[in-house]
């Protein structure tokens, strides 16, 4: 049986990103309520969603370049 390796490490990738970012806004925003009360983690989260962003433009912008080269082989 033969794996397609390169779906697997996009696979991977895909989910140490998720998790990475669901593991920084739950503890990240949890600890600043636990610290500093509910507007500062309500004003925490809106500055880690900004910090977050140019992340998931990079992330989005390579999965379309990606689709574009899929479509131009096909054809």
């Amino acid at each position: 049986m033969t794996r397609d390796l390169r779906a697997f490490s996009r696979q991977t990738n895909v989910r140490l990103l998720v998790g990475f970012i669901i593991l920084l806004f739950v503890v990240g925003g949890g600890l600043i309520y636990a610290f500093y009360g509910r507007q500062s983690a309500i004003m925490g989260l809106v500055c880690l969603g900004a910090g977050v962003a140019p992340l998931a433009i990079i992330f989005l912008v390579l999965r379309g370049m990606e689709w574009i080269v899929k479509r131009d082989r096909q054809e």
